[in-house]
This record gives structure tokens, C-alpha cells and sequence, in this order.
């Protein structure tokens, strides 16, 4: 039985979890859906914003209350940035099926995790793999990164958080009181500390939901001899790209060129590429 199976209570779920439906939405340019099976009658949709081959790849996983659709205004701007960006839903989220648990959630990142990176293997997509995870989602791309880091390029976390007690006691629920630890929770901080991959951490200043000492907490675990903690100042929980701006999108592909010793500019490859097609 999973660690997290003792969080699957009702009381907690309906804390931890606010799923929202929505109809499958038309694809925006240049993105491809891909449906995951991650269990009997569970399906799980994604969408890859992004067709350069060689571009890097992240694997993004949202926050809480967001869905797949959500980032199709957003999905241009990574590409912009010469990276493919490919977003995964959760159980009973967007037109997924199923209904979210805390232990599901991780076991079906690691099936979402294998069967992407197979797709995107058996669809010629050649760049290095980056995990990021927003809020809610740093669970899954920390639980992901530890279990994979010799296979991934790096780790992004957005407004993640290091401890869950803490953050399930602002949300109102008192889970020591309960008799859950936090190794029984998703234990962000110790499974950070087990990954050597690069590591870039974005936090807002002004995020009371996860305050910054939940990134310095992360930051100060990590191993990673390629890190970094960079603070959004004015930005809250849920504004980091808009204070942000171009600035946001930038500082992740100076991360990602850093973590892969590349120096080109994948906008002026992507350019180029679209010349040379267009002749």
C-alpha cells in the first residue's frame, strides 16, 4: 500500500483535491493530444504544445483547480522559447476519468511518465526530458525526479511545496492531528534530497498559500550540484507568469540551456528550421 494511502480519507481528499471538468477543447497549432491509460477504465489526457524534434521536452504537471486547457495560452510562449511543452491532467480533471486520491496520484505519474516518454520516443522527439511540477504538481515531479534521475535532464518546480502538514493545515486540515507524519504525506523533502539532477526552483514573494520558506526548505535539500532558487518579487501563488512575463519564460530556458551545456538559441534554430522547410 502506498505511504500516501492514509491521506485517501474523505475529509482530506476534499481539501487536497478540487477537480474541475471540461469538455475536450479544440487543439491549439502546432500541439498533438495524447490520451493516457494509467488504469481500468482511467484515462488521463495531455497535450504537447510544440513540434520541434530536437527541442527539449518538459513534462509538466499543474497545479490544484487548473486542467490541461488552461495552459493552451501558454503553450505559444514555451515554444517561442524553443521548447516543447507537454501538460498532463489528473484523475477527474479536464476529460479525464476517474476520481483523484492522494495515492493515485503518484502511481499514475509514473505510468504517465513511462508512456510519454515512450510516445515521445516512438514520435522522433530526440530533446532532453525535464519534470516540472506546479503547487499541487511538485509532488509528482519531485516522486518522478527521485525515481528517475539518471534518466532525466533536470527538475523545475513552480510554488511547490517542501512539507505537506504545514500546507494542509492552511488549507484546514490538521493532519498530525489526524495521526499522519509527514513521511506518510508526499514527502517532498526527502525524496528531493535524493536527486542529483539540476534543479531550478521559482517562488513568488508575496505566495501566502506556500510561503518562501517551503522553496528554501526544497532548496536547502536538494542535492543537486546545479541549483537554483529564484524569488518573483510581487508575484503570489497563482501570478508568477503574469508578474513575470517574458522574463518568466527566459529564466527557464536559461536553466535548461545551462543544465544541458548548451549555449544555442533554440528560437533562432526554430527560426532557421522554419526557413529551410519553407523553401
Amino acid at each position: 500500500m502506498p505511504a500516501t494511502a492514509i491521506m485517501d480519507r474523505p475529509e482530506i481528499l476534499q481539501v487536497l483535491f478540487h477537480p474541475r471538468t471540461t469538455a475536450r477543447t479544440p487543439m491549439p497549432p502546432e500541439s498533438t493530444d495524447i490520451d493516457v491509460d494509467v488504469d481500468n477504465g482511467v484515462r488521463i489526457g495531455c497535450r504537447l504544445h510544440g513540434q520541434d524534434h530536437d527541442a527539449p521536452v518538459i513534462l509538466f504537471f499543474h497545479g490544484n483547480g487548473e486542467v490541461v486547457a488552461d495552459y493552451d495560452d501558454v503553450g505559444p510562449s514555451y515554444r517561442q522559447a524553443g521548447l516543447n511543452f507537454l501538460v498532463t491532467d489528473y484523475r477527474g480533471y479536464g476529460w479525464s476519468s476517474g476520481t483523484p486520491t492522494s495515492s493515485t496520484l503518484l502511481s499514475d505519474a509514473h505510468v504517465l511518465y513511462r508512456e510519454l516518454r515512450k510516445w515521445l520516443t516512438d514520435n522522433g522527439f530526440r530533446g532532453d526530458l525535464f519534470l516540472m511540477g506546479r503547487s499541487l504538481g511538485s509532488a509528482c515531479a519531485i516522486e518522478l525526479a527521485a525515481a528517475h534521475d539518471d534518466e532525466i535532464s533536470g527538475l523545475i518546480i513552480e510554488s511547490g511545496f517542501a512539507e505537506t502538514l504545514p500546507l494542509a493545515r492552511t488549507l484546514g486540515v490538521d493532519l498530525a492531528a489526524m495521526g499522519v507524519k509527514e513521511e506518510d504525506t508526499f514527502n517532498n523533502t526527502a525524496k528531493i534530497g535524493t536527486v542529483t539532477s539540476p534543479t531550478f526552483i521559482l517562488h513568488g514573494q508575496q505566495d501566502h498559500l506556500i510561503p518562501i520558506w517551503q522553496a528554501e526548505k526544497l532548496m536547502a535539500a536538494s542535492p543537486a550540484r546545479t541549483r537554483e532558487l529564484q524569488i518573483i518579487p510581487g508575484a503570489d501563488h497563482n501570478t508568477m507568469m503574469a508578474v513575470g512575463g517574458s522574463h518568466y519564460f527566459q529564466a527557464i530556458r536559461r536553466f535548461i540551456d545551462k543544465a544541458t551545456g548548451r549555449t544555442e538559441d533554440w528560437r533562432e534554430r526554430r527560426r532557421r528550421m522554419q526557413r529551410e522547410r519553407n523553401r
